[in-house]
């Protein structure tokens, strides 16, 4: 397989040349349209605050220019340049056996990874989002999310490994399979039980205490067909002044998220209409979709990892010397977003027809113009670019543009947004 080599440094120079190209078309995209504010959102949208979305925009864009390349060495270095054999050599002067080597080979890879890439998030965190007015995270707070989510990513994700390198030493040819059912009762009870379990980790969750609102959002649930466990509002104030609403959980563990922030900016009508869009992905199956899609994905992966971990061709034409399950399964999550994604196009362009029917979903049970109201007050509370390069949303945006959403849904209200401006 020693193909693999000149097609891997090909797949990755050409998803970090695409990168760099559309992250371009983007800066230039956002600049040219800085000092005007398009004619929909004029007497909405300040000058100043298309401006600011316009810096912010070019800010985060050009630390993902450099964090682009930085990846792109940094796989090389772990793949062709001997970084997983060398943590390899070194944990095998330790003497330990299998799967407890393997599961230690990967905890340093991802904990060195994850150092690699902590100036990136401070530089983001302290940095930009500072610098546009959006950071309330304490380098203290920063500290204690870091560290439990050390906590949680041994407490969860060990077990998982470990029992993927037991299965690929023992489990037989069809180790994967027993691996894919693993893994979905796994991701089934995780996603159970994050909304109860794991987010109040790092956030605290109140009930809904607006009466009023409480009432508005308890009619809505029940003339849309939709049992909770309860509408609470999540204190996101404590790390960002950005807002937003969500709905978590399966089964009747569901729960439904207010962002404080999106409740302080929006009124009651827009709290509605947002709910209501976040109802319509449930109502609509998106939810089920994406796990299902989920689900089948990962069997696919399994399936080709347990392929390419027999072939010793494929651990060499890598830079690994030694085949092993742990380098299997290193090798894949390193080589695998270059051969991935250029298929990133399609999943937004699904993720954003789920949003269109989420709105439309929306306007046949709250009010468009009130959702439309809404997202202009989060576009412009969050920076949101509203003139964004048309190829670089159509690759990466799981929500449709600005402008054409708003259109559609001034189409579906009783008369324009403009005309209540």
């Amino acid at each position: 397989m020693q193909w693999l080599t000149p097609l891997f440094v090909f797949a990755i120079v050409a998803e970090t040349l695409t990168r760099l190209w559309l992250s371009s078309r983007q800066i230039a995209a956002v600049r040219a349209h800085r000092d005007r504010v398009p004619e929909p959102f004029q007497g909405q949208v300040e000058l100043a605050d298309q401006q600011k979305a316009a810096d912010y925009t070019v800010a985060r864009a050009r630390l993902g220019r450099v964090d682009t390349v930085f990846d792109a060495v940094v796989r090389l270095i772990f793949t062709l340049g001997g970084g997983i054999t060398a943590i390899d050599a070194a944990w095998s002067r330790a003497g330990l056996d299998q799967p407890w080597h393997g599961a230690l080979v990967i905890a340093t890879v991802l904990l060195v990874l994850m150092v690699l890439n902590l100036p990136f998030s401070l530089w983001r965190t302290f940095k930009i989002e500072a610098q546009f007015g959006f950071n309330r995270m304490t380098p203290a707070l920063f500290a204690m999310d870091l560290a439990k989510g050390l906590v949680l990513g041994v407490l969860l994700g060990g077990p998982v490994v470990l029992g993927a390198l037991v299965l690929m030493e023992r489990g037989g040819a069809l180790w994967w399979l027993y691996a894919w059912i693993g893994w979905t009762l796994f991701s089934l009870a995780l996603t159970w039980a994050f909304p109860r379990f794991i987010a109040p980790l790092f956030n605290r969750f109140t009930p809904l205490s607006d009466e009023a609102l409480k009432k508005r959002v308890e009619t809505l649930l029940e003339r849309t067909g939709f049992t909770s466990k309860g509408v609470f509002v999540m204190d996101g104030s404590r790390r960002s002044a950005h807002g937003n609403a969500y709905f978590t959980g399966v089964g009747r563990n569901k729960r439904i998220v207010f962002f404080d922030t999106l409740l302080e900016r929006l009124g009651a009508a827009e709290v509605e209409a947002v709910l209501a869009h976040e109802l319509g992905h449930f109502r609509l199956r998106h939810i089920r979709q994406r796990i299902v899609v989920s689900l089948v994905t990962s069997l696919v992966a399994l399936a080709i990892i347990a392929w390419l971990a027999r072939e010793p061709g494929f651990y060499g034409a890598l830079g690994v010397s030694t085949p092993s399950p742990h380098a299997a399964l290193l090798l894949v999550m390193f080589v695998a977003p270059a051969f991935t994604y250029f298929i990133t196009p399609l999943a937004a362009w699904w993720s954003r027809r789920h949003e269109f029917e989420a709105d439309d979903f929306a306007a046949r049970h709250s009010d468009a113009a009130a959702l439309a109201e809404a997202l202009v007050k989060l576009y412009r509370a969050n920076a949101s670019t509203l003139t964004p390069d048309a190829l670089h949303s159509a690759f990466y945006d799981s929500h449709p543009p600005a402008l054409v959403r708003i259109a559609r849904l001034e189409q579906r209200a009783a008369r324009p947004l403009a005309a209540r401006a």
